[in-house]
């Protein structure tokens, strides 16, 4: 290697021609080295170095750089790539999330984010890349939903590099995101109801469906409830956790904290708790036929805690064969775009159709604020637009009335 030295401006650092030989082959460079201060242990000077193609290049990078150690914001940038970067973080910072969190995150960084951006060095990473990344996403038809999601992952991974020193600042809080376009809630009509209390009647999973659509329960909510949250005397169920069925390797069926963490009480219909009671029978009969295959419980005290929806045997319900039946269920009614889910929505509907306050909905619900429901479902029921103007039309004319 061989070099030549161009002295720059007095304490600014040096810039010099370097040769190197790389499988026969010579390349040439500049490099500029300079100081950004004293190592406290040892008292010598810490040099820091600049490369580029050009003298012109490493010129500008040096003025910038002794420019930010003269004022005392100089900051070093990191070497490593994102894609190092992310699997660091992935590993180191994110304990502190749910389970499937940090399963969606590993999705989305290994199916997106690494093979579009993993190349690039964390430190060289910058805004246009970013909005071109986002921007072809959109191209290959990701909603604009999914790309808002994928760029909650990056800003958050990107943000922890920037509190341990890697990142200077986030380059994805100053990009332009797509706006996301609200699907459409569409909650079973008082006729389809209507209809699916009858089609439903002696099927397998009548009861859980039915609980589900009387309470707004999510169904991992509801596959999870376990007798010992029942209280019959009082009417009422606690929501603290939920089922999750996650692969063997990761547990198997496993209880799991709610969406928000936050544990609820809800105070049920008689018509639901009526359900429970049947469905408590309905299990007691399955345990005797079942005998020695029975899955749930062996004693009184692990009967006191085991689930209340169960199969024919004791063991867990499997989410995709409850989907099934719900979706010839909601064939049978007219609605064969209707999920699972869609009782929750419904649930929420007709609560505010029957007069609940928003506050009792969205802690029935387990929502987070009010004001989410509100955004929720404040707008989906025809029935509250045409009670609110017949309110306002009674008020106008009782004011106009002579006196």
């Amino acid at each position: 290697m061989a070099g030549t030295t161009k002295k720059a401006a007095s304490g600014a650092g040096s810039i010099r021609k370097k040769t190197v030989t790389r499988n026969g082959k010579q390349y040439q460079f500049w490099e500029a080295r300079f100081t950004v201060g004293t190592d406290p242990g040892t008292g010598k000077q810490i040099q820091r170095s600049i490369t580029g193609k050009t003298q012109k290049e490493v010129r500008e990078k040096l003025q910038a750089a002794t420019l930010e150690v003269s004022r005392g914001d100089y900051f070093q940038p990191s070497k490593i790539t994102l894609r190092r970067w992310v699997e660091i973080w992935l590993d180191e910072y994110t304990g502190d999330k749910k389970y499937l969190t940090v399963k969606h995150y590993r999705a989305a960084c290994n199916n997106h984010i690494l093979p579009a951006l993993g190349a690039v060095k964390l430190s060289a990473l910058t805004v246009p890349q970013i909005q071109a990344f986002y921007n072809a996403l959109q191209r290959e038809g990701l909603a604009a939903k999914t790309v808002r999601n994928i760029h909650g992952i990056l800003t958050k991974c990107l943000s922890t590099a920037v509190q341990v020193g890697y990142l200077r600042d986030n380059p994805a809080q100053r990009v332009t995101l797509p706006k996301v376009q609200r699907r459409e809630i569409v909650p079973l009509t008082d006729e389809q109801v209507r209809a699916f209390l009858q089609v439903s009647a002696g099927d397998e999973y009548e009861i859980l469906l039915k609980v589900i659509l009387f309470t707004g329960l999510r169904e991992a909510e509801a596959m999870g409830l376990t007798w010992d949250c029942v209280d019959f005397a009082a009417g009422s169920l606690r929501i603290c956790k939920q089922l999750q069925k996650r692969p063997l390797r990761d547990g198997g069926f496993t209880f799991a904290p709610l969406k928000n963490d936050k544990a609820r009480t809800i105070h049920a219909a008689g018509s639901v708790m009526a359900l429970l009671e049947r469905r408590k029978r309905e299990q007691a009969a399955q345990r005797l036929q079942a005998g020695e295959l029975w899955e749930a419980w062996r004693t009184d005290s692990e009967r006191e805690t085991a689930l209340v929806f169960t199969t024919a045997t004791g063991g867990h319900l499997s989410p995709q064969t409850v989907y099934n039946h719900y979706k010839k269920l909601a064939a049978q009614i007219g609605a064969p775009e209707s999920r699972v889910h869609d009782l929750r929505h419904t649930f929420a509907v007709l609560s505010l159709q029957n007069g609940d306050d928003v506050k009792t909905v969205q802690g029935n619900l387990g929502h987070a604020t009010a004001a989410f429901t509100l955004d929720v479902y404040g707008h989906v029921s025809q029935r509250m637009k045409d009670d609110s103007a017949q309110r306002m039309e009674r008020y106008i004319q009782a004011a106009s009335a002579p006196r």
